[in-house]
């Protein structure tokens, strides 16, 4: 049966069909009204979704709070202890990454390999200045070092020696330095970042790393390009003089490398966790007689920075 346009569909129904005719007609009756009805339920539901703009306005200049601070409040500096291929391939492949990387080549590149605005996991487990998460708050820098040279990176093993000595570590090139140095600056700048939040992994993590180690140039990073924190010499002759640690307890000790930002527990005694930050402590700030054991010039250097950078808003 053809039909044709100009019949409709009740007038088909109406006329005089065989049975099987009558059933085809009455079917297609069916479907078209309910083809109907879907397509009309449809177009009222188009009509309910609004596809306007926003109403609303952001207005970000009528008023500001006084209440912030840049996210970004540490720069945490590390080595490698690879070569070039194997940094860039830990660092770019692997579960490990910082946001830059200072190669040993003889050029002018410094690599990007996380944008700043993204969390680099660099500094892991640890914690310094009350801030226990640093991936969250931190810019990580990695440099390309060997770290302890070939013949000494077992020397740990027999227990003879607790912690290596300086001449055990690897010197960085006067490139790398450079490069690091103007890094530094310019991100420091920009975050406004306190000098006493430029540490190195094992400032925050002493039982951990010793990255950067102790031919990482902090002194003269500090003289030569006003980079981080550094005591004042006068300070410390005169808490050396003053010989404050003679009578300073376990405890007192402890608390002012707290002060300064460092994490250290609350026993009363040197074990080897509080050891570890004495360390650490001397890896940055006297790199050339690291021992681990606590002493008066160590004790008066922390005094002196104490009373050089305390109260810096550093803790929020």
């Amino acid at each position: 049966m053809v039909i044709k346009k100009s019949q409709s569909i009740p007038t088909l129904i109406n006329r005089n069909y065989s049975h099987t005719e009558h059933f085809m007609v009455k079917n297609i009756s069916s479907i078209a009204l309910a083809s109907v009805l879907v397509s009309s339920s449809i177009l009222s539901l188009v009509g309910c979704v609004s596809t306007s703009e926003p109403q609303y306005v952001i207005d970000s200049d009528s008023y500001q709070a006084t209440g912030k601070s840049e996210r970004i409040k540490t720069i945490v500096l590390h080595y490698t202890v690879s070569d070039n291929e194997r940094s860039i391939k830990t660092l770019t492949t692997g579960n490990v990454s910082a946001h830059y990387l200072v190669l040993d080549n003889d050029d002018n590149k410094i690599y990007n390999l996380v944008p700043e605005s993204e969390r680099a996991w660099h500094a892991g487990d640890g914690g310094f200045a009350g801030r226990t998460i640093l991936n969250d708050t931190s810019i990580g820098i990695e440099i390309v070092n060997a770290g302890i040279t070939p013949e000494y990176q077992n020397a740990l093993k027999d227990g003879q020696l607790a912690y290596h000595p300086y001449d055990h570590y690897v010197a960085f090139d006067e490139l790398q330095i450079k490069k690091v140095a103007e890094l530094v600056q310019d991100i420091t700048a920009r975050y406004d970042i306190s000098p006493k939040n430029i540490i190195g992994h094992s400032d925050m993590a002493p039982s951990r790393k010793i990255d950067p180690g102790a031919k990482f140039p902090w002194e003269r990073l500090y003289f030569d390009y006003g980079i981080g924190a550094w005591y004042d010499e006068f300070d410390k002759q005169f808490f050396m003089n003053q010989n404050g640690f003679a009578s300073a307890t376990i405890p007192e000790i402890k608390q002012a490398f707290r002060k300064y930002g460092y994490q250290i527990n609350d026993t009363d005694t040197w074990d080897k966790a509080s050891r570890d930050v004495v360390y650490a402590f001397q890896l940055h700030f006297r790199a050339q007689q690291p021992t681990g054991n606590m002493d008066s010039e160590t004790y008066a250097i922390l005094q002196a920075l104490n009373k050089k950078y305390a109260g810096r808003d550093d803790f929020y």
